[in-house]
């Protein structure tokens, strides 16, 4: 009986887990920030987009955590095995800069959130945050590190309170949510690709297979990679896992883009140059309170996303390079891993002392996982349909179908992101 209960307690805590912290960092400050741009130029009739792209969230991280949770490798690894080097880093070369410039703008996002209640020098600011960043990654084990993270998601429930705080027209939530409004023009063209390009970022992907990896680590320490023994039960109970991650940080992308259309929009602010913006323009229309609330989700999201995207850049290196990594390991074990962690985080630092731009630096992150997501979901589509990978796992009709539909939007994406440099 003490057995039994000792598992159902194992498997409620997974179910809301891995899925969360992956959610969570979906809606990282970029996210926030495109999001709130959003609903302050578009109002309540992009609503609608949330419901629309949540199948499409649950259809990428489930797949990208099925192939870690079978294989027992994460993405690159498995990539390193069944594909041309060449290739591989190509994509490489993509998600490393996407991931760097990504991360850097986060940490000046939560800087700037910061120093709307802290008035530090904005350096001392970025050197805190990016110390207590590395003192994470660097001593917490893959264990500390998890929980904590499963805390700092709690952190985006603000944005629902900021959104009832807003006093949203109730008429015009229905509308704009249930009867889709699209306009065929540059701006909201522009604005639907933001959306896709930042909802289904491909260190999504990398961090949701190395997650299920580190899992798989933990249960047996010494046991080297390998396929896992995976049964129907073990994918179902991961299915549910990502479904109440991606149902949460959908909810959240709603919450910010009802909270800006609530605010922003009806005042006649339909310019947002970043999150922190969003947050303090919240003050006058809805209160300090939902500022507040807005501003704490930044930061609690910031310390969770910044180390996905560092943590995971350098798995996408290791694994392609055939170097140790992992967070099961100590830093003497895995020095090139950890290595990596530091410099990357370093540089994504180092982006906020050169006066570039937060939101031409999102942009161009935007733009390069923009490119390297449609590629890397096609791939993932492809090696979760072959038996020599996946075993009697492969993909059913209903996954397949909302995967290659999911890839063909993403690939729509970029070509509308091309396509929108033309108009302008």
């Amino acid at each position: 009986m003490k057995e039994k209960k000792k598992k159902y307690a194992g498997t409620a805590l997974r179910t809301v887990g891995l899925g969360l912290i992956t959610g969570a960092a979906d809606d990282d400050c970029s996210a926030i920030g495109t999001y709130a741009q959003v609903g302050a130029q578009l109002g309540y009739k992009a609503l609608w987009t949330a419901p629309v792209i949540l199948p499409m969230m649950m259809a990428t991280v489930y797949l990208a955590g099925k192939l870690g949770q079978v294989t027992g490798k994460g993405l690159f690894g498995v990539l390193r095995c069944h594909y041309p080097r060449s290739l591989i880093y190509l994509f490489l070369v993509g998600v490393i800069i996407g991931n760097t410039i990504e991360a850097g703008a986060d940490i000046g996002g939560i800087s700037a959130a910061i120093g709307i209640f802290l008035p530090l020098p904005r350096w001392a600011i970025l050197l805190s945050i990016t110390a207590i960043i590395l003192s994470l990654q660097l001593w917490g084990s893959y264990a500390v590190i998890r929980n904590i993270f499963r805390i700092l998601a709690m952190s985006l429930l603000g944005y629902i309170g900021s959104a009832y705080l807003a006093r949203p027209d109730l008429h015009k939530v229905i509308h704009g949510t249930l009867l889709p409004t699209l306009s065929f023009n540059k701006e909201t063209l522009s604005l639907l690709v933001a959306i896709v390009g930042t909802s289904l970022s491909a260190y999504l992907y990398t961090w949701q297979s190395n997650e299920e990896v580190e899992e798989q680590r933990e249960e047996d320490p010494h046991a080297p990679p390998r396929p896992r023994e995976t049964s129907e039960t073990q994918l179902h109970r991961a299915g549910w896992d990502v479904i109440w991650g991606m149902l949460f940080s959908n909810l959240v992308m709603y919450s910010i883009i009802l909270a800006a259309a609530a605010t922003l929009f009806i005042s006649g602010k339909h310019n947002i140059t970043s999150a922190s913006e969003a947050a303090e323009s919240l003050v006058p229309l809805a209160g300090r309170a939902a500022s507040l609330l807005f501003a704490t989700g930044i930061v609690g999201v910031g310390f969770l996303s910044v180390p996905v995207m560092t943590i995971g850049a350098s798995y996408d290196l290791c694994q392609t390079m055939g170097w140790k990594n992992g967070l099961h390991f100590s830093p003497r074990q895995a020095k090139r891993f950890y290595g990596a962690i530091i410099f990357i985080t370093l540089i994504a630092m180092g982006l906020n002392f050169f006066n570039i731009n937060p939101m031409h630096g999102l942009v161009l992150a935007g733009i390069v996982q923009g490119f390297s997501s449609p590629p890397l979901m096609f791939l993932i589509m492809h090696m979760t349909n072959k038996r020599s990978i996946m075993g009697p796992h492969v993909n059913g009709r209903w996954i397949n179908i909302m995967g290659w539909t999911t890839t063909i939007v993403i690939f729509a994406a970029s070509i509308g992101l091309i396509f929108s440099w033309f108009l302008s």
